[in-house]
């Protein structure tokens, strides 16, 4: 049984508890919040605590709160045996060298806490200062994900500012296609089939195979007519700017 203690109670605390829950070799045996009302999701399940410093001993202490207050919490933490990591994607896991034992335990997808999902399709990357605690978080991710990653601080990052491309920055331009519905009186679920079958291309083609579209074209006229029609200036920025890098990326095989 690995005894796991996590600090925080926003979306992907949650979603790490409600995954740790399913698990009949996992015990939470305690959430930390700032919030008592944060806490109320929790406290029937199991014991909380608004103070850092009362910590209840567990094998792995989870930091899943926002990446700058990972370093000043972490140090107000007195766990002489647990292992401590966050769960941060940007974060260098010596954030918490003040602890012999650390590492990073990073859940890599989009969480909302009103959105359920299939944990064991999360990818969970790990890192640890030392070769056992690497083991012991190898074993707690293969208890609630079927896909687990040993991945360094370097590659971490990395992986971390190509999710911002592919999830943050997309749905941003879902955000704008949206918009552009509703000031046309069309329904943006008419989309939806479209978004969906961009996603499952990309699993059996590459990214590069998969682009079409005026840009990949170098079909002009019909980027000049939808820069017309874009009246946003911002959104006439984007169109630009990402039309550009399309057509010079495929550019020479034309």
């Amino acid at each position: 049984m690995i005894k796991v203690s996590i600090i925080g109670t926003g979306n992907v605390a949650t979603h790490l508890f409600n995954a740790f829950l399913r698990s009949t070799e996992i015990e939470v045996v305690q959430v930390v919040g700032r919030s008592k009302k944060a806490l109320l999701t929790f406290e029937s399940q199991v014991q909380t605590t608004t103070s850092f410093t009362d910590l209840e001993d567990s094998h792995i202490c989870i930091i899943a709160i926002s990446d700058n207050s990972i370093k000043p919490v972490s140090e107000l933490l007195a766990l002489q045996n647990s292992l401590i990591v966050h769960t941060s994607g940007s974060t260098p896991m010596s954030e918490l060298s003040k602890h012999d034992r650390h590492g990073v335990f990073y859940p890599l997808q989009t969480f909302s806490k009103s959105k359920e999902l299939d944990f064991r399709e999360v990818p969970v990357c790990v890192e640890a200062s030392k070769k056992n605690d690497l083991a012991l978080l190898k074993e707690l991710a293969n208890l609630v994900s079927d896909k687990v990653y040993e991945i360094n601080t370097e590659q971490r990052k990395s992986l971390h500012l190509a999710a911002v491309f592919v999830n943050n920055f997309t749905n941003h331009l879902y955000h704008i296609g949206s918009e552009i519905c509703k000031e046309n009186n069309v329904p943006f679920q008419i989309l939806a089939p479209l978004i969906q079958e961009t996603a499952r291309k990309i699993k059996t083609l590459s990214p590069h195979d998969a682009q079409t579209g005026p840009a990949r074209r170098r079909d002009h006229n019909t980027l000049s007519n939808h820069l017309e029609q874009l009246k946003n200036p911002e959104y006439k920025a984007v169109y630009e700017l990402l039309s550009k890098s399309i057509e010079e990326t495929y550019g020479k095989e034309l």
